[in-house]
């Protein structure tokens, strides 16, 4: 689950280009991917008009994008959280009511090669919303940085529970959420 502030501009993109290039990865039918917000401040709206040209722009239809609040539910069915700023990263982890699940959560920039060496600090992305075409621009390089790391987690997670699993095999990840029957 891509997280952010309002779930408009930042984890909504992360959706989206998760979502195709697990499509393209051939991982389509056993993920499922989602997103939301800290915040219930845009919940019903669509993707941010400057983030949805974004999208566009990469082939990506973000018509039916409608920013949601996390569930408390999540917790239970979710088993990767990806923050896209620091403050999601530390409200995601006073939320989660158990140490086990604060280990899921991880901002999204830390699956950038580039971004490895950065600390935690600096590995968040700032919030595009605020600022100008570049400020959007800047968010779109920093996902797509990013979502060929989470897609190689996904896959080697994948094939380490078929590998490792000694009861039956997986049948989907939602939003990087294993469930085993």
């Amino acid at each position: 689950m891509a997280v952010c502030t309002g779930n408009i501009c930042r984890s909504a993109l992360a959706e989206y280009v998760l979502r195709d290039a697990l499509e393209k990865a051939g991982l389509g039918d056993q993920v499922q991917v989602t997103s939301s917000g800290i915040s219930d401040e845009e919940e019903g709206r669509p993707m941010d008009p400057r983030m949805a040209a974004i999208a566009r722009s990469l082939n990506l239809d973000p018509s039916a994008h409608r920013a949601r609040p996390m569930p408390h539910s999540a917790w239970e069915t979710q088993d990767l959280f990806l923050a896209a700023d620091l403050n999601h990263l530390r409200t995601l982890r006073r939320w989660a009511p158990t140490p086990e699940l604060r280990g899921k959560i991880r901002l999204l920039r830390s699956f950038d090669p580039a971004s490895v060496a950065l600390t935690e600090e600096q590995q968040g992305m700032a919030d595009p919303w605020y600022g100008g075409q570049q400020d959007f621009e800047l968010t779109r390089d920093q996902v797509l940085a990013s979502i060929p790391g989470v897609v190689d987690h996904l896959m080697a997670t994948l094939k380490g529970t078929h590998l490792n699993s000694s009861g039956p095999g997986i049948t989907r990840i939602h939003s990087s959420r294993l469930r085993r029957h």
